[in-house]
């Protein structure tokens, strides 16, 4: 298997090596990520101006590869012919934080999975619900063990064509987490509040800010699977269409 592995968090982030280091066991790994943090950064593309890639090195030394592109971008280069052999299975991530909900449309980390759909190639979003207490050490192997036996596994049943995976893992032990749920999307509950402040020269400037956003734990969904330890696999798909209110709308007769 050749995995191309990519993130949002940028190159040098920890999450990233622990993936790697998980998935090499796999196969053959080639990191290409972005050179900088690009956070709730959703499906950019960049299509103005060039994109430049680098060789580098992850914090333990590994080889990899680093562009000043979007995560989307990172995947885009390789299906569009950047390496010299192709890729069977995009993997996005490890994220620091979850990406439940209507997260998904914000994420750098799953829309990379998004742009391996667009593709032709199957995705995987892995993302970690780390708690919100700073003072707690992330630990990412864990996830990053769990997110290599998924990645067999799917592949090895086959990725059904135009979906993408987005995996969420609770921020335990393997031996404390409850096991593995299929589940739909949850709604997110985002509590931001717009931050006016001045500059020196009296200008205001803004900030989107607010407390943590929260999730509706219902059961059945990404937030009730991680909240109840269980490693959430929520299948996407990029057909956005509300088929339920095509008749609906149909029934209008709207007209010219």
């Amino acid at each position: 298997m050749h995995i191309l592995l990519t993130n949002d968090d940028g190159v040098a982030a920890p999450g990233l090596q622990a993936a790697r280091q998980a998935l090499a066991s796999l196969g053959r790994v080639t990191v290409l990520a972005p050179d900088r943090n690009w956070s709730a950064s959703g499906h950019a593309k960049t299509l103005h101006r060039p994109l430049r890639v680098w060789d580098t090195r992850l914090l333990d030394g590994t080889p990899a590869l680093a562009t000043d592109g979007a995560p989307s971008d990172c995947v885009a280069l390789v299906a569009l012919g950047l390496l010299d052999e192709p890729v069977d299975l995009v993997v996005s991530g490890i994220n620091p934080h979850a990406n439940l909900g209507h997260d998904v449309t914000y994420s750098g980390t799953v829309t990379a999975a998004m742009e391996a759909v667009i593709a032709g190639l199957p995705g995987i979003a892995v993302s970690l619900d780390t708690p919100d207490d700073l003072s707690i050490p992330i630990d990412f192997d864990p996830a990053a063990r769990v997110a290599a036996s998924l990645a067999r596994q799917i592949f090895d049943h086959g990725f059904p064509p135009g979906i993408l995976l987005n995996v969420n893992v609770p921020h335990l032990s393997i031996e404390s987490m409850s096991g593995v749920q299929i589940t739909r999307q949850g709604i997110r509950v985002y509590r931001d509040a717009l931050v006016r402040r001045d500059d020196p020269r009296q200008r205001p400037y803004y900030w989107i800010g607010g407390d943590t956003p929260t999730g509706v734990d219902e059961p059945g969904t990404d937030f009730w699977a991680v909240k109840g330890g269980f490693v959430s696999i929520t299948p996407l798909q990029l057909d956005l269409t509300a088929r339920e209110a095509l008749p609906q709308l149909q029934g209008w007769d709207l007209h010219l």
